[in-house]
């Protein structure tokens, strides 16, 4: 059944190319003019190797392109075959026009309109007769990416405008400049050696920067010291991590596993407790993952805190990802620089540099990497920090989700329950008319409501 509805997909996306004609150019390859059809054997190999990636795409490409594009499953294969089709057709032409091509887009949803740019008015005919729209344009394609190599050039000898980007733009048939300060855009331009009338410079309120990624178990360093995400978190808008606070004080600056900037120590607390949080600059984006075995990402649900004896993995940017067990909690500890208490003891090995990486159980967070003995030769005890209370005294929400808020959403009419709040065992809420205990510590978020996880909540 599933090779059959493959099949008969597939012969839908052949079908839908059938809109485009593929009418080759005096002097390519094939003189003749035939039509895209699966039901011709003399082009069907043809177009099924032109659509084979959209045969091949995921699901999960078509939710986000309904989701983003407003395209429900036909539309969107449609669409995709017709770009797939478009792309072999601009690739003839380009061929086909040699040094006067200058271009090649399509626009429109699922019926593509294929339009091809060039500088020679005497092959216009010749493009429409393949099957796409004819514009003549007075720069060729060659021409406008060598004034994109001078300013190129230009950014590697002297500094380029503050936000500023440029790009070969074919529909205009020009390279567009847009920067902060247009002013000082176009002294870079000529600086470069550019050719001024090929280059449009505008102004621009985007201020690219780079992105980086926010993920339990990667590195950061602090001057000359390096430590490990703990757990990725937000903190209304504010994005940011949790850590072990012996790795650096409030105020102190961190760069991240890239040696990017990367942020700044907002709260820090060592001996008595080892817990800390960083706060990210704009380039930095947390995330709801760890980083395991082979750098996989493994996915942070929550933060219900795992028994005594339960398994439980450390990732830390020293020694990686290893597991073990959980031997006790509320455990309090003597450092060279005083006692710290209220942590957990497990049978995972650690070194230095692992300090501040994750612990999780499955796929609940569980604390911070604090100290330990040992190494991951001969084997270790290694202590974490709980992630609850860290969460709770700085008032950080854990990331769980791969959307780009944490927002809470509307608790129960009348409930005292709250997504984002910590509860300990033993905690009361009210939900829904109803009173629940809490069973198991953990940071409540939306989903996880009294009346949906016996395995947290029991009714009182």
């Amino acid at each position: 059944m599933r090779h059959r509805h493959a099949r008969t997909s597939a012969c839908a996306v052949l079908a839908a190319v059938g809109a485009l004609v593929l009418t080759a150019l005096p002097g390519s390859a094939a003189a003749q003019s035939v039509r895209a059809d699966s039901t011709n054997p003399q082009t069907s190999h043809r177009t099924a190797a032109e659509t084979l990636a959209v045969g091949a795409t995921s699901d999960a490409v078509f939710q986000a392109m309904q989701r983003d594009l407003g395209l429900n499953r036909a539309q969107a294969e449609r669409r995709l075959a017709n770009e797939a089709e478009a792309g072999a057709v601009a690739g003839r032409l380009h061929h086909a026009l040699g040094g006067s091509f200058a271009g090649a887009w399509v626009s429109g949803t699922e019926s593509t309109t294929l339009t091809v740019a060039t500088t020679d008015t005497t092959r216009l005919a010749a493009v429409r007769a393949a099957g796409a729209r004819a514009v003549h344009v007075p720069h060729t394609l060659a021409q406008l990416d060598a004034a994109k190599d001078k300013l190129d050039r230009a950014s590697a000898r002297r500094a380029a405008p503050q936000a500023s980007s440029w790009a070969v733009d074919v529909r205009t048939n020009t390279v567009q400049l847009r920067a902060a300060d247009p002013a000082a855009a176009r002294s870079f331009v000529a600086a470069s050696g550019a050719d001024r009338g090929l280059v449009s410079v505008g102004a621009t309120a985007e201020r690219p920067r780079p992105l980086y990624d926010i993920r339990g178990g990667d590195a950061y360093y602090m001057g000359g010291g390096r430590c490990s995400v703990g757990f990725a978190i937000t903190r209304g808008t504010q994005q940011g991590f949790a850590t072990a606070g012996h790795c650096g004080r409030a105020g102190t600056s961190t760069t991240g596993y890239n040696q990017a900037a990367q942020g700044s120590f907002q709260a820090s607390t060592f001996p008595g407790r080892d817990t800390a949080w960083v706060a990210a600059n704009s380039s930095w984006t947390s995330t709801p993952y760890v980083k395991g075995q082979g750098g996989q990402n493994v996915r942070v649900a929550g933060s219900t805190q795992a028994a005594v004896g339960a398994s439980i993995c450390r990732s830390g940017s020293t020694t990686g990802w290893h597991c073990g067990t959980i031997q006790q909690h509320n455990t309090s500890v003597t450092y060279p620089q005083g006692t710290v208490s209220g942590v957990t003891r497990t049978s995972v090995c650690a070194e230095p540099g692992d300090s501040g990486g994750s612990f999780i159980s499955g796929s609940q967070a569980q604390g911070v990497t604090s100290g330990g003995s040992g190494n991951c030769s001969s084997g270790g005890t290694t202590f974490y920090q709980p992630i609850n209370p860290l969460l709770q005294g700085y008032g950080l929400t854990l990331k769980t989700n791969t959307s780009g808020s944490e927002d809470p959403g509307p608790s129960e009419p009348g409930g005292t329950w709250s997504a984002g709040t910590v509860y300990e065992a033993g905690a009361q809420v009210t939900y829904g008319g109803t009173t629940y205990r809490c069973l198991q510590g953990h940071q409540a978020q939306e989903g996880w409501e009294p009346a949906n996880t016996p395995s947290l909540w029991e009714q009182v």
